[in-house]
């Protein structure tokens, strides 16, 4: 097996920047959007789950996006449906197995669930993209899962990152002999204690990053060395609430622009935390890299009876002219409490006046030199205990 999935992996990053700005204007054009490039992609709406849920509402099943051809149609919670298709590699997901060291010769239990969702599905399309063979598993019959995997040779696993320890344990309860060496997994965190309990069983494993609407996003080729970023898409890390990108490391939320034709979501956000990972991978690869998932952007959080958003948050920002804010809601008795905290010399006067006109709610208002760049802008200290 060749060490890269293809000549994409390392290219020069001027040459990916101009295939990424051709695609990109390309998926514009059939948005009839503006051809910004990339020197524009930040001043382009951004669209969110919410937002697809109303389109395809209006326009169903894909909200009049444009859809090439298409195998398949997923359902996702919202709900959400998805397009499919059957070429080679469709998801991407076959740049990430093949990173895994999965290829001709290896037998891939994929245990990814085909029910209505995509990723069962995805994972096969990878699957077969590097000349694997495929048992599609699914999600449960853990027994006959074992069973299959030693009747068969699976040298492979796809799927969770925990329920290959289940499989392997119900094989070991019933006297089963598994050749699995390798799994590629996602869906799930993936916790060191457990990457190094496969470790010890001689199983390598890796993980990758993506989402049902615009599949393969970022996967790693080494454990702890960030995720690398896929070559079909764009990601940019913004602040929670906005579509406006952070300083590189800084933590915000994942916005990706798809570049398949078939299905151009344009500065989809993701609604998760990550960070740039500086630097490019030792593995030579050379597209940028992402920390993982660092938690949810979603920080919507209920105050005194009122939900307050992180969209509010930026027009505080927006309105009071400072660097950033945060909201903190903590608990006095009985009774809710909210501070507000403001990147500032000095709280700017008529704050506390803003603060109610957009939050809806009264609250202390404070200065702060510095506010931490961890992607927080609604904190939550209360306790549910």
């Amino acid at each position: 097996m060749t060490e890269h999935y293809d000549d994409l992996e390392t290219r020069a990053p001027e040459a990916r920047a101009a295939a990424q700005e051709a695609a990109l204007n390309a998926q514009l054009s059939r948005l009839g959007m503006e051809q910004v490039g990339l020197s524009g992609l930040a001043r382009l709406p951004v669209l969110r789950k919410a937002d697809l849920v109303e389109r395809q509402r209006a326009l169903p099943p894909f909200g009049g996006l444009h859809v090439g051809e298409i195998s398949h149609v997923f359902q996702s919670p919202g709900p959400i449906y998805e397009p499919g298709g059957a070429a080679r590699d469709w998801w991407r997901f076959g740049r990430f197995v093949h990173a895994c060291g999965i290829g001709a010769g290896d037998i891939v239990q994929n245990c990814f669930s085909y029910h209505l969702t995509p990723a069962g599905t995805m994972f096969e399309n990878a699957a077969r993209a590097v000349g694997a063979v495929v048992l599609p598993a699914g999600t449960g019959q853990t027994e006959l899962q074992a069973r299959a995997a030693a009747d068969i040779g699976t040298t492979a696993y796809a799927g969770t990152p925990d329920y290959l320890k289940v499989i392997i344990e119900a094989a070991d309860a019933a006297g089963l002999t598994l050749r699995i060496g390798k799994s590629a997994v996602s869906g799930g965190a993936l916790f060191p204690s457990l990457r190094e309990w496969y470790a010890e069983r001689g199983i390598a494993c890796l993980q990758c990053y993506g989402t049902a609407d615009l599949g393969h996003v970022a996967y790693e080729s080494a454990p702890g060395s960030g995720m690398i970023v896929d070559e079909g898409v764009i990601v940019e890390i913004v602040t929670p609430g906005t579509g406006d990108p952070v300083a590189e490391g800084e933590v915000g939320e994942v916005v990706v622009t798809v570049l398949n034709p078939d299905y151009p979501l344009v500065r989809f956000a993701t609604g998760d935390l990550s960070a740039v990972q500086p630097g490019t991978s030792s593995c030579g690869r050379t597209n940028m890299r992402i920390r993982g998932w660092m938690g949810r952007a979603d920080q919507t959080t209920k105050i005194k009876g009122m939900f307050v958003r992180p969209e509010q948050v930026a027009e505080l920002v927006r309105r009071l002219g400072v660097a950033r804010a945060r909201v903190i809601a903590g608990r006095e008795g009985e009774a809710d409490t909210m501070l507000v905290r403001l990147e500032a010399g000095a709280v700017p006067e008529g704050a506390e006046a803003v603060v109610q006109s957009v939050l809806k709610l009264r609250g202390k208002v404070e200065a702060a030199a510095e506010l931490p760049r961890d992607g927080v802008v609604i904190e939550d200290t209360r306790t549910y205990g």
